[in-house]
């Protein structure tokens, strides 16, 4: 059985290594991270130079996968490291903080400190000092779902 593995894998050519990254790659599409990518490139490369050297030995071809794997990996996550992504929506899941400094009708009075604002198509709990129903509101902040109001001031 070995000598059958043995057998296959020094049979294997260049054009393995590109179906191998290919695969690699594909399977990148449905993981969380980018270790995917990385191996499939490296088989990509050891298929290129397996391709400029057909009569590299199989366990070559294997080791320089691997050394170029983990490098590629290593330099990766180091890059990353140095250089975060910039995130395009930093207030994801985090509704109301885009209210703050917007100014908002009170739908009901502010009773001991609780009323409520309509915005767009949802009512908000909002606190805030007491005030009647129809006064506009300054939102200052966000405590959960519970959105910091203050009087407008009128010059």
């Amino acid at each position: 059985m070995l000598d059958q593995i043995i057998t296959w894998l020094a049979s294997l050519e260049f054009w393995s290594w590109w179906i191998l990254g290919l695969i690699l790659v594909i399977l990148e599409v449905f993981a969380p991270s980018t270790i995917f990518l990385w191996l499939g490139i490296s088989a990509g490369i050891v298929g290129v130079i397996a391709w400029i050297a057909p009569d590299m030995r199989w366990e070559y071809q294997w080791i320089l996968f691997a050394v170029i794997a983990i490098g590629s990996i290593a330099i990766s996550r180091l890059f990353l490291r140095k250089h975060p992504g910039v995130e395009d929506n930093t207030t994801l899941n985090q509704r109301g903080v885009q209210y703050v400094g917007r100014h908002f009708t009170l739908t009901e009075p502010i009773l001991n400190g609780r009323g409520k604002i309509h915005v767009d198509d949802t009512q908000w709990a909002v606190e805030g000092p007491d005030l009647e129903a129809g006064e506009v509101v300054n939102v200052t902040g966000v405590d959960g779902t519970l959105l910091i109001v203050e009087p407008v001031t009128k010059n």
